[in-house]
């Protein structure tokens, strides 16, 4: 029986692996660090928390996460014209003694088993729209580009010293960084709109992480992106993670399989609800794992996390995936 480890790369090599990898079984993915730390999120039911950048989140009970508050007196950026004005990134550069329980969160690690990965959020889009409100995120693209590429080299800046930090300290072998690029139906900018913004700049930062050794990015994004897989694949990612079936995931990987790999299939909403059942569960995992087969496909829910809203989907998914490799391999 191959490891988490070597069936995960079986499958995402189409080579032969031995089960489906079952959802985030093969990472180990570490929150533990020194500007987590200094950096606030709200929990479960908690609203109106202060992150390190300045923006002001939310977490309902009942929701997949937190997400920032944009009432007029929550914005960050006032005037994209004036964006230095507001934005301050914050610190990544601490001494090694306050990196130490995550150094041994990272080497207690059986590296034969599993991947060790940082966890990134949000990530350059997100947090452009999180300083400045989505809406006026979007109308800044057309009406400010310039200062709206400032601002994302700047974000990119920031996130490849902040990668420098977590590959020294921690020596991760894969990397699990979100970025939300679309609605259900559709992403949020064209594709090339999305090239003339955003491909160097995560062109940079996942370089930067191959570069001192990582092996595996896994970007997660729960929504239509399929007409921006060439860009993924340009920009170095292994794995998308979070793919809904509004993408045609059969059709992707049909068309460009052996480039980069599809995490998902399972989208959350129609499982992770108030009241669901383990026979809903298994009809969505069964749909998922028939129609997009064994190689360069990972089942999972679309959530960016081994987690799920409400109390055992998640766990009702692993055990219906551990059926489907039963009945399929």
């Amino acid at each position: 029986m191959l490891t988490k480890r070597q069936n995960l790369l079986e499958t995402i090599r189409g080579g032969n692996p031995d089960r489906f990898v079952n959802q985030y079984e093969f990472l180990k993915i570490i929150l533990s660090n020194p500007f987590a730390r200094t950096n606030p999120n709200p929990k479960p039911g908690e609203h109106n928390v202060v992150n390190a950048w300045g923006v002001t989140k939310s977490w309902p009970e009942g929701t997949p996460g937190a997400f920032p508050v944009h009432t007029e007196d929550k914005i960050v950026i006032k005037d994209i014209e004036d964006w230095k004005s507001y934005v301050k990134a914050p610190n990544v550069l601490f001494p090694e003694s306050e990196w130490e329980t995550a150094i041994k969160e990272a080497e207690a690690v059986d590296r034969s088993e599993y991947f060790v990965a940082p966890f990134i959020a949000p990530g350059i889009f997100e947090q452009c729209h999180y300083l400045l409100e989505i809406q006026n995120c979007l109308i800044n693209f057309y009406e400010y580009p310039d200062e709206m590429k400032e601002l994302i080299k700047y974000i990119t800046d920031w996130e490849v010293q902040y990668a420098e930090q977590l590959c020294k300290y921690l020596k991760p072998d894969a990397l699990f960084h979100h970025d939300d690029w679309g609605s259900q139906i559709s992403t949020f900018i064209s594709p090339d709109m999305f090239e003339e913004f955003y491909l160097d700049a995560y062109k940079t930062v996942y370089g930067c992480y191959k570069e001192n050794g990582v092996e595996l990015i896994i970007h997660h994004s729960d929504s239509y992106a399929a007409t921006l897989v060439p860009y993924m694949i340009d920009m170095g990612i292994d794995i998308w993670q979070g793919v809904m079936k509004s993408n045609n995931i059969p059709e992707l990987i049909k068309k460009y399989g052996g480039k980069i790999s599809f995490m998902g299939g399972i989208d959350s909403a129609e499982v992770d609800y108030e009241g669901w059942t383990q026979d809903v569960v298994a009809k969505r995992v069964k749909e998922a794992c028939e129609a997009c087969g064994k190689n360069y496909f990972i089942p999972c829910g679309s959530q960016g996390l081994p987690m799920s809203t409400f109390p055992g989907v998640y766990e009702a998914i692993s055990s219906e995936i551990d059926n489907m490799s039963k009945i399929m391999f």
